[in-house]
């Protein structure tokens, strides 16, 4: 297994430090290409067989695949989302899927990426539950082929790449999640794809420095036109731009990995004898990554709307007196609130325009977006405020599995019914249920206390990307604790959950090859993690899947009361 010290450990350990031309030089070519590959592929193709077994189970709409699958539809056949009509669920699930749509636009609280990459299921395999669901299988599964490749490129261990794929695919949120019509495992995917780009960008920075220069810089900037193009940075902007446009809490990890971008560019300058290069280095490289990152994120982002724009007079004549800009006043835990005020009919300012022509109505359409975005952000910081909901959840606790959320559920299947053989005056029961792995998400706790001290302490760079992509996917959720949300959020955390693991274990089998009594404990325990996990996720393989199980099978699962 290759070593996975970092410089600071090696001369903190009295070893011999290579070079910062040596680290940025041997990182790029450091790999098997087809064994690295293969093994990773392999993991995925694992992964995408258990997501597509008995995907179409159960034959109904899923939670709030009665939204996204729906509007995914509309967007496929008519370019925007479309009103339905209140029986639409029970008709399409009969096969008539025609007819359902009233042709009013219906005012989505989410941008549309997922629901277009829905739309490429539906459109590949039918309006019902295994063509609205196929594409969540697929996108999950690539996520496992990203995650192996980007532990692979971090540790240069195709076993820790591999190990990190396979904690992936185990998990129930992320398994779960790739079986439904929902948005998150999208989101989930592009943020991670954006990682994955701009920590290979760093090799790439580093690999270039070192090109470019011959000697230590005495004085200046080092090199600047030749690191300009940075094209792993350019497809971080547009993993980004997707991910934004599927849902707007990718926001937060963006603006976390920028400020990464200049650090660890910085770092790489300072390496190479740049002096002040925190501050040379947010002129030289912190503008360009700015551009790449929020600009060409930005373009993205806008471009996604593109259906939306083509009709956005269908939006201006029904959507732009809203409900979510109206008057709105009340009362929350005893305290007096405001979400807008607007006077009665009032209409956005660009809905009042004559209709303009040529690229006037584009920019015309623009500010109709501008201002329906500004409805939809009302409805997401205020106009929830104080409800309620059954699965509803504290975020301060999702790392504990606090809440889990039934996304459906057969109860009350009586003994010698249905296959259920549940004895005398008891009953069987069916249940689908969104929820982590305990082994990962408990373990993770320790293992993400563990990063914390390996980035500061140690300044091990690898634990800060777990640090900071799980504080920004997850501590902006307790900004919003007053309306219900839900702990299957936490799957856009996942991932750097599973780095944390991945990297603790690295550190506890340790760089050396030859057997010593520290590698074979780490070994043992790293090992008997995984297995115990694998053992996890399969007992709770019948509530991830539909299975048929006895009440008190079920009960064996449920170990919480709060997770009922």
């Amino acid at each position: 297994m290759p070593t996975t010290t970092q410089p600071a450990a090696q001369e903190r350990a009295g070893l011999v430090v290579p070079t910062a031309w040596q680290r940025a030089r041997a990182r790029m070519g450091s790999e098997d290409p087809l064994i690295g590959w293969s093994a990773s592929i392999g993991v995925a193709l694992l992964a995408l067989f258990l997501r597509l077994w008995k995907l179409g189970s159960p034959r109904e709409f899923e939670f709030d695949e009665t939204y996204y699958a729906k509007d995914a539809w509309s967007l496929l056949h008519h370019g925007y989302v479309q009103s339905y009509a209140d029986d639409a669920n029970d008709q399409i699930l009969a096969g008539q899927t025609t007819g359902q749509w009233n042709g009013d636009p219906s005012m989505v609280v989410h941008p549309e990426v997922g629901k277009w990459l829905i739309a490429l299921g539906e459109k590949a395999f039918g309006m019902d539950p295994f063509g609205w669901r196929v594409s969540a299988a697929v996108v999950g599964a690539l996520m496992v082929l990203v995650m192996c490749r980007l532990v692979r490129r971090m540790t240069g261990s195709t076993l820790l790449g591999c190990t990190a794929g396979l904690l992936l695919s185990l998990d129930g949120l992320h398994f779960v999640l790739s079986r439904l019509a929902l948005l998150d495992i999208f989101l989930a995917f592009f943020t991670l794809c954006a990682v994955t780009c701009l920590v290979n960008d760093r090799d790439w920075f580093r690999a270039r420095l070192a090109r470019e220069l011959t000697e230590q810089v005495t004085s200046g900037w080092g090199p600047v036109r030749a690191l300009l193009w940075r094209p792993w940075l350019l497809v971080g902007g547009i993993c980004f731009g997707l991910a934004v446009g599927t849902k707007w809490t990718a926001l937060y990890p963006l603006a976390a990995f920028g400020i990464l971008v200049w650090l660890w560019s910085a770092g790489a300058r300072r390496s190479f004898g740049v002096r002040w290069p925190v501050l040379r280095s947010a002129v030289v490289d912190g503008l360009p990554a700015f551009g790449y990152l929020v600009v060409v994120g930005l373009v993205v982002y806008v471009a996604t709307w593109t259906g939306w724009l083509v009709h956005a007079d269908e939006y201006e004549e029904h959507l732009s007196t809203t409900q979510y800009t109206t008057f709105v006043s009340g009362h929350c835990d005893g305290e007096e609130f405001l979400v807008d005020e607007k006077k009665d009919g009032e209409q956005w300012p660009s809905a009042a325009e004559p209709d303009a022509r040529g690229i006037a109505e584009l920019g015309q359409s623009l500010r109709s977006l501008w201002s329906y975005h500004h409805d939809v952000y009302v409805f997401h910081t205020h106009f929830l405020n104080c409800s309620s909901h059954t699965y509803a959840s504290k975020p301060s606790g999702w790392l504990l599995l606090n809440r889990p959320v039934g996304v459906a559920a057969d109860t009350d299947i009586q003994p010698g019914t249905r296959g259920c053989d549940a004895p005398a005056g008891s009953d069987c029961l069916r249940q689908v249920l969104l929820i982590g792995t305990p082994t990962i998400w408990w373990g993770g706790i320790l293992a993400l206390l563990f990063a914390v001290v390996a980035w500061v302490g140690q300044r091990d760079w690898r634990f800060g990307v777990a640090v900071v992509g799980t504080a920004s996917t997850w501590l902006p959720w307790l900004l919003y604790d007053d309306r219900p949300i839900f702990l299957f959020y936490m799957v856009m955390t996942l991932p750097f959950v599973v780095l944390a693991l991945t990297l603790t274990m690295g550190r506890l089998i340790g760089p050396d090859r030859e057997p010593t009594a520290r590698r074979t404990l780490g070994v043992i325990v790293s090992g008997s993690f995984v297995v115990l996990t694998l053992l996890n996720f399969a007992w709770f393989w019948p509530i991830f899947t539909n299975g048929l199980l006895t009440h008190a099978e079920w009960l064996n699962r449920v170990w919480f009361s709060r997770w009922i």
